[in-house]
């Protein structure tokens, strides 16, 4: 997981990063993606239902089932707009769900499916309600501005699945670097990660002085030693300026840009970290943490093709 600037991370940051990209992924479990939401037609629900058996196959009424019914592994406790993060209490964790009988089985299917559709109506409302630039806001970016696709990672950096996504995100990345804007949004799960937090106001202190992704590097690379030493270290190891680096992270601004991207996957109904939107502002996917990277081809090919239609 190198760093996504052209510039040359300090060494025992960059090395750390290569193996975790190696390990990351090893270690990937596929799991197969949710469906596709479409804004504008009456008849949405039915017709991307069906785009999605097109897109993925059978295999997508199962992803849309283990959406809907699947226990979030590292829970879903965000920061509200209008709370400070540190403020946010605790909440119980999500029990793995009973395997259903075969008298079950279609009642479920039908209550995961009337589920992911309102999941997928209030995607398209987030997403419609406002244009790109809102959508991305002052969020990190990789890519050109004017990529035809939109990928918006919803991430926390002590989440050990997000330290996998970001190695394979790096790859996919490159291989779409005309075609796909990468936005980072924070979506720290402050009842199980203490950590998230402080992290995520770290890297927007970095941000403040162009060095996200680096840092952003960083902290993945070494995600077991997050915490306030930590912090200080790597923003001298990548020349920040610690009195700037420690003043801005500490700020009210850097609490508020936390606070509004974790708002936005509320809006969003998202479960858990990584999660990830793909639009091109008319149509989105909504794909989750562990999906094969050929979907996320796929998708960049369709959203593209419908582009242009």
């Amino acid at each position: 997981m190198t760093s996504d600037f052209e510039q040359t991370p300090p060494e025992n940051v960059s090395a750390e990063a290569e193996r975790s990209a190696g390990a990351a992924t090893e270690k990937a479990i596929p799991a197969a993606p949710s469906s596709v939401t479409s804004k504008g037609a009456d008849n949405s629900s039915a017709k991307w239902w069906m785009l999605g058996l097109g897109l993925l196959g059978l295999i997508t009424v199962g992803a849309a089932l283990l959406l809907a019914n699947r226990a979030v592994p590292d829970g879903a406790t965000v920061v509200p707009s209008d709370a400070a993060p540190e403020d946010v209490a605790a909440a119980p964790e999500s029990a793995a769900p009973e395997a259903a009988t075969p008298e079950e089985q279609p009642e479920d299917e039908a209550a995961a499916r009337a589920e992911w559709e309102a999941q997928m109506q209030r995607i398209n409302a987030v997403v419609g309600s406002g244009d790109r630039a809102a959508l991305i806001g002052d969020s990190p970016t990789k890519g050109p501005a004017d990529a035809p696709v939109v990928l918006v990672k919803f991430s926390d950096f002590e989440c050990p699945y997000c330290a996998i996504a970001a190695a394979e995100m790096k790859a996919f990345t490159d291989s779409r670097e005309d075609d796909v804007l990468y936005v980072y949004k924070h979506f720290p799960l402050v009842s199980i990660h203490p950590e998230a937090v402080p992290a995520a106001k770290a890297t927007w202190a970095a941000a403040q002085q162009d060095q996200f992704w680096i840092y952003h590097d960083g902290l993945f690379a070494f995600q077991d030693q997050l915490g306030e030493d930590y912090y200080v270290s790597l923003a001298e190891q990548i020349g920040l300026d610690i009195e700037q680096f420690n003043r801005d992270r500490n700020s009210p601004e850097a609490d508020a840009a936390v606070a509004q991207d974790a708002e936005l996957s509320q809006q969003l109904g998202l479960r858990g970290t990584p999660s990830f939107l793909m639009t091109n502002m008319s149509d989105s996917f909504l794909l989750p943490g562990g999906a094969p990277l050929e979907y996320f081809e796929e998708a960049t090919d369709r959203l593209m093709a419908a582009a242009e239609e």
